[in-house]
């Protein structure tokens, strides 16, 4: 007999609809090492699935006059959350990606985040960008429950970087703007370059990257992070 038909029916059930709805519901990782070179507050690294931000016209467009977002779950930043509310992708090679999750709160401007292979998939030439900058880049069309929202831009792979108030920029000695070094040890150890600083006074140190930078360095067996200037 193997492990696999040792194994209880049931388990294995739990285990393969766990795995499913971890990704049609695109969950972010985040991963606290004890082991860290954070200051002020603890350095954690946060693995963004891909999701859609929403302005009110677009989501009433999607769900509906009068919509508003529904918390699922509150995500690491305060007041920022992952909605109930999911929609589907459609890209120019009438390829679909079902159930992307909207966070929110709403913003002034629609955009969604794939990662590069996600890209590759819809048929995107996806264009490396800090959240919010739109100029140039793809767009998709979008379908909810109640309405289809035609974008023709506001795509993106966003670009990796780092949350840091005041306190935190002054232990690592930089400025809204400047590129870091972000990097993982552990079996799959890596240095990330061009890890961009993103300052505002009321958030927690925490570091973004896509699915695709998280699966290369294996981030849940990481035994160290590190911030580098």
């Amino acid at each position: 007999m193997t492990a696999v038909q040792g194994m209880d029916r049931g388990f294995i059930e739990k285990l393969v609809r766990e795995s499913l709805r971890q990704r049609l519901m695109g969950e972010s990782r985040i991963v606290k090492p004890s082991n860290h070179n954070g200051g002020p507050n603890p350095l954690v690294v946060n693995v963004s699935a891909r999701h859609m931000h929403v302005s009110q016209e677009a989501l009433e467009t999607l769900f509906g006059p009068g919509a508003k977002l529904t918390k699922l779950k509150d995500l690491y930043q305060q007041g920022e959350f992952a909605s109930e509310q999911t929609v589907n992708l459609i890209g120019p090679r009438s390829r679909m990606i079902p159930n992307v999750r909207i966070l929110g709160p709403v913003r002034d401007y629609t955009q969604i985040e794939l990662s590069y292979t996600d890209g590759i998939f819809m048929g995107l030439d996806l264009p490396l960008r800090i959240s919010g900058d739109h100029a140039g880049t793809p767009g998709m069309v979008v379908v909810g429950p109640q309405g289809a929202l035609n974008m023709k831009n506001g795509v993106i792979r966003a670009m990796r970087h780092v949350h840091m108030n005041k306190d935190d920029m002054a232990h690592y000695n930089v400025k809204n703007g400047d590129d870091m070094k972000l990097a993982i040890h552990g079996p799959c150890g890596v240095v990330f370059d061009n890890l961009r600083v993103r300052e505002h006074p009321k958030v927690k140190l925490e570091v973004h990257i896509d699915t695709d930078e998280g699966n290369a360095c294996d981030l849940e067996s990481a035994t160290r992070i590190e911030l580098i200037r």
